[in-house]
């Protein structure tokens, strides 16, 4: 449904970039008559000439910081590359490969065992929904907002919204500076309505969306998830947030069920 669309705002946008660099050209020319009409001295010029610059060295060092985290992500390619291979395997003898964990633990643990891997299948399965759940409802969200707002090739940048979500920090910073320019090219205001747009999709997201949409998933308090993802930045950085839900989500079920275990094992000595 989406895909002739976004080919055709992918067209639209090629097809007018030369008008952007002129528009560009435009702007800075505006901005040059606006010093003559107001007689500003040449110290003031040169002040907000060079904090203009400096404002958008650092909006640049920003960018370039981001592209530098997202292309250290394909360092990890050929890694990648064997995830469909062992997904391939592991789902196809996934049941044989249980059954062996299962056969070398002690008898009297194997019931406990199968259900300890039951339920750790339902957490991690229900993790991956929740998560491309919180990439479908940004991308609709952002869609609908920047459509709204008048930001063009609405469609387009709420589809690229929904994908970057996927990627923590680096993501969501990426597709705040493509819409800010975007807009910033045919209305300077829009680019603060839609940068203010996504601030608030941003805190509503990570701080009400979705820690109850991962709590819900797996039976996580949402300031266990908020907490979680917190620790992972600081442990592990990109790959710690990816990490930190489902360490954590694994980690609950393998604690709840050693209390039953040790429950069980209490009543079986009437402790």
């Amino acid at each position: 449904m989406l895909l002739p669309t976004v080919s055709q705002q992918i067209n639209d946008a090629a097809s007018r970039a030369p008008a952007y660099t002129q528009s560009l050209r435009t702007w800075e020319g505006g901005w040059e008559r606006s010093y003559e009409r107001l007689r500003l001295p040449i110290e003031v010029r040169r002040r907000i000439d060079q904090s203009l610059l400096d404002a958008g060295d650092r909006a640049v060092g920003g960018v370039r910081e981001s592209l530098v985290a997202g292309f250290g992500i394909l360092s990890y390619l050929p890694w990648l590359v064997l995830i469909p291979v062992l997904s391939f395997f592991l789902l196809k003898d996934a049941e044989s490969l249980r059954q062996s964990a299962l056969d070398a633990l002690p008898e009297r643990f194997r019931g406990r065992g199968y259900r300890l891997f039951e339920e750790l299948n339902t957490t991690l399965a229900a993790y991956i929904r929740t998560q491309l759940l919180a990439c479908l409802l940004v991308g609709s969200i952002c869609g609908v907002g920047f459509a709204a707002l008048g930001v063009p090739y609405a469609v387009l940048l709420g589809v690229l919204a929904g994908v970057l979500e996927f990627i923590p920090l680096v993501g969501p910073l990426l597709i705040a500076v493509i819409v800010g320019i975007v807009a910033a090219l045919h209305a300077p205001i829009l680019a603060l309505w839609s940068t203010g747009f996504l601030a608030i999709v941003r805190v509503v997201e990570d701080y009400v969306v979705y820690p109850r949409l991962m709590g819900r998933g797996i039976h996580l308090h949402p300031l266990a998830v908020i907490v979680a993802v917190l620790a992972g930045v600081e442990l592990g950085g990109v790959a710690g947030i990816f990490l930190a839900i489902p360490v954590v989500a694994a980690l609950s079920v393998a604690w709840r069920h050693g209390l039953w275990w040790l429950d069980e094992r209490q009543g079986s000595f009437g402790l």
